[in-house]
């Protein structure tokens, strides 16, 4: 009888296979550096999970879809389940998404799921957006992240604009005339952009197929690759993490990323999926069968695009109809000043970083987010973009303001038209001054201590609240922040009354600082002697 020892044994199948992939790739290496890194933890966080996630239920429902549907513009007469439509004329891109709808077990869900998913995804990345905007994440080294994230929140837009095309209704015919108003408004290459974009005068014959191949092919491919790359860049530089305790620029406190933090993410993952199944279930969106086959000839009744463009269209509708007409062409104005004003608005965005990089003259990398109020100005200049987006996204749903609140369409055009230059500038007053009043609260708070809500009676008579000092790390959280101080040109004149050279960049560049951070632009944080003079019992209750 034979007996093997321990040294002769064969390693298990899974191990034994492992061993081999480590030895040509270097898998285990890897994951023994990385898998153990850590993340901060903060609910806000969350909302770039969300955009992940809703972006992967877009992928395999649009897998699904791709499955029955026909990107074409063919005409075939229907003859499905729903009545009111038995014999009409339609493309077979319509007629197959009516049988998704209708006669594809589970098609109608998984549409819903598709087009709710998007809208979240498009809603996550401006709301994730602007977190990282408020709270300066987007400061050396992540400006290039920051472009990542714009590009992609762009492209979702595109995306979706082509995707709710593809079912050929009337609503979606409707968005279709509207780009093809608005390519036509281009001078000299805008008729060859629509002809080439439509296969013929509109609606041509191939624009389904066209947007079919760009919807799932072209722009989820960039997409892809951008996210990829952004999540990639949040790995590489470690994430950005609130000031605290403990909380450097040279350090993350949080959870490993294996086993906590993606056992969480995970059932974030299933958490976001079972919400987004649940609206698509018991919320109809997009019902294509209700509005009947795309007519040139025909626009349905209060069509509206989806939110995120009803910003754009918000601009075409208030801008007055003016065209110059000269050598036998036309320029509409009407269309052509708000495509241009479109993009501008969005790239103010996507610039911001290296404006307030340039100003500051600050090169330092930072890893400790800021709390807006600390920023007043950067966070006015984020309130009065949102504000402007808001009151375009009226102007772009106008008719349906006046028929449902049963006011005048001009009135309400005219109050957009203003607003759009009074409202920004209003919004952005408003939220500096609640920052630095915010400010001062916190300033108080410090020195003085919170307010308990106890009234206490003095021996003589005097009814005073007691205020309870604050924790050590309340209180490094609210003084943590960094100040900075406004450029200076400094004296023009040297000691020989040799004067400088100060060029109008250089000018400028003062005047900006000063505005951001000049004058009343921020409140000084209280001081240690401060503190210890008010502590130590002269008026302090």
């Amino acid at each position: 009888m034979s007996t093997v020892t321990d040294t002769q044994r064969k390693a298990p199948a899974g191990e034994r296979v492992a061993d081999w992939a480590d030895g040509r790739l270097g898998i285990y290496g890897l994951a023994k550096s990385n898998m153990r890194k850590i993340f901060p933890d903060h609910w806000s966080f969350m909302l770039g999970e969300i955009c992940l996630y809703s972006f992967i239920i877009i992928i395999l429902t649009g897998v699904y879809l791709t499955l029955f549907f026909h990107p074409s513009m063919n005409e075939v007469v229907y003859h499905g389940p729903y009545a009111p439509l038995q014999g009409v004329r339609m493309s077979e891109a319509y007629a197959s998404t009516m049988n998704i709808s209708f006669e594809v077990r589970g098609g109608l869900l998984i549409r819903q799921i598709h087009h709710w998913a998007a809208l979240i995804f498009l809603a996550g990345m401006l709301v994730h957006m602007m977190r990282v905007f408020f709270t300066g994440a987007f400061r050396k080294p992540r400006e290039v992240n920051w472009l990542f994230g714009f590009l992609l929140f762009m492209l979702g837009m595109f995306t979706g604009f082509t995707g709710y095309s593809l079912p050929d209704d009337l609503l979606s015919g409707t968005g279709v005339r509207f780009m093809e108003g608005v390519l036509l408004s281009i001078p000299v290459v805008g008729s060859y952009l629509a002809m080439f974009l439509y296969g013929g005068e509109f609606p041509g014959g191939d624009f389904v197929a066209r947007f079919y191949s760009v919807h799932v092919l072209l722009l989820p491919g960039i997409m892809l690759g951008l996210l990829v790359a952004h999540l990639i860049l949040v790995f590489y530089h470690k994430h950005t993490q609130f000031a605290g305790p403990g909380r450097t620029n040279n350090n993350v406190v949080g959870m490993p990323l294996l086993p906590v933090y993606m056992a969480k993410a995970g059932g974030f993952f299933f958490l976001v999926f079972g919400v987004i199944a649940v609206i698509a279930a018991v919320a109809s969106i997009n019902p294509i069968w209700a509005m009947g086959p795309y007519r040139p000839d025909q626009v349905s009744t209060g069509a509206q695009p989806d939110w995120y463009m009803g910003f754009s269209e918000g601009l075409v509708r208030i801008m007055p109809g003016w065209e110059i007409n000269a050598w036998g062409h036309t320029l509409v104005l009407g269309v052509f000043i708000p495509i241009v004003i479109f993009p501008l608005v969005l790239v103010a965005i996507a610039v911001y970083p290296f404006l307030e990089a340039w100003v500051t003259g600050d090169k330092r990398e930072h890893h400790i987010l800021d709390r807006p109020r600390n920023v007043p100005t950067r966070t006015a200049f984020g309130a009065a973009w949102i504000s402007l987006y808001l009151i375009l996204l009226v102007g772009g749903g106008n008719d349906l303001w006046a028929t449902h609140f049963h006011l005048s369409i001009n009135s309400i055009t005219w109050f957009v038209r203003i607003f759009m230059f009074a409202g920004p500038v209003l919004v952005f007053i408003f939220t500096k001054r609640w920052c630095l009043g915010l400010q001062r609260r916190d300033r108080d708070k410090v020195l003085h201590g919170r307010e308990s809500g106890v009234i206490k009676r003095l021996p003589h008579g005097e009814f005073v609240e007691i205020h309870e000092p604050l924790k050590p790390a309340q209180m490094h959280t609210l003084t943590a922040h960094e100040q900075y101080k406004p450029l200076e040109i400094g004296p023009t004149v040297d000691e020989n009354g040799v004067e400088r050279k100060v060029s109008r960049l250089q000018k400028l560049k003062a005047r900006l600082s000063n505005g951001y951070y000049g004058g009343e632009s921020q409140i000084e944080k209280p001081t240690a002697e401060e503190y210890q003079e008010i502590t130590s019992g002269h008026g302090h209750h």
